[in-house]
């Protein structure tokens, strides 16, 4: 009896960090602008980690987006199910334009510029401290996507130690800024909007700001919040929902998991973001 208890208990443990891991959470937000003319849908995903979920494929026909945003950790820094990644991919690039940036696992890659070349062979617009002008549903799009490479072993060491030093990103807003229409901006590290002092991205005027890298603080524990971020620490306060009002941050709490295998009360997230005039 006690034996049969004991598996019970096991199966129900099992069961229960299955769904923390895989049960998929749909966000909205909303946001109006005077540059939209004709509402439409975005969505934003992060964090997949070479994790391939057919769940999100499904849910995004469902949604019908007009766009996807992608800010990094697509495929992990081991490269694993590359070419899995590769096919789903294509399967994003079939239900709507994808405008992606790398995270720090794709930038601890040895074969980065080759991961960079297939993914845009698979349809992805790869933005590499690169501004791009699109027309989304009959709206002007101006698209700043930074590629930070702010977080390999060492940098993460040197901000442990404070002697970490940002790259300046002001250039390539200066050029951003020039262009006329709704402003978003994919960054991988939603630190970066206010917590960095100086190099902070919320000074510039654009629309919204689109990060991941936090996985949601990984445990989102009742009454207390989010856990653990990198780049944050403990009780980060950018690990997941929207901050400020223009510019405006929305996180993404991601899709997959990291080296930690387990998330807490912080089910995987799709964020649909409606935009109207």
């Amino acid at each position: 009896m006690i034996v049969f208890l004991i598996l019970i208990l096991i199966a129900i443990i099992f069961a229960f960090c299955y769904l923390q891991n895989n049960k998929l959470d749909i966000t909205e937000y909303q946001i109006a602008s005077k540059e939209i003319t004709s509402n439409l849908k975005a969505v934003h995903l992060s964090d997949f980690h070479s994790s391939p979920k057919p769940q999100v494929i499904k849910k995004l026909s469902q949604i019908n987006p007009n766009v996807i945003f992608i800010t990094g950790d697509f495929i992990n820094d081991h490269a694993k199910n590359k070419e899995k990644m590769f096919e789903y991919a294509k399967e994003l690039c079939k239900i709507a334009p994808v405008y992606y940036v790398t995270g720090n696992h794709e930038r601890r890659l040895e074969e980065f510029n080759e991961i960079m070349n297939s993914l845009k062979d698979c349809g992805f617009n790869v933005l590499l401290n690169e501004t791009t002008c699109t027309d989304i549903n009959g709206n002007s799009f101006v698209i700043l996507g930074l590629d930070e490479n702010q977080a390999n072993f060492e940098d993460y060491k040197a901000r442990k130690k404070g002697t970490f030093v940002y790259q300046n990103m002001t250039p390539y807003f200066d050029e951003f800024l020039k262009k006329d229409g709704f402003k978003v901006v994919l960054s991988h590290y939603p630190e970066n909007f206010e917590l960095v002092k100086e190099m902070n991205y919320s000074q510039y005027d654009f629309d919204l700001q689109l990060s991941g890298h936090a996985h949601g603080g990984q445990f989102i524990l009742p009454f207390i919040g989010p856990v653990l971020a990198p780049g944050q620490g403990l009780f980060p306060k950018y690990a997941r929902g929207e901050h400020g009002t223009r510019p405006k941050l929305i996180i993404s709490r991601g899709i997959g998991n990291s080296e930690f295998p387990l998330r807490l009360f912080n089910h995987p997230e799709i964020v649909v973001i409606n935009i109207t005039g």
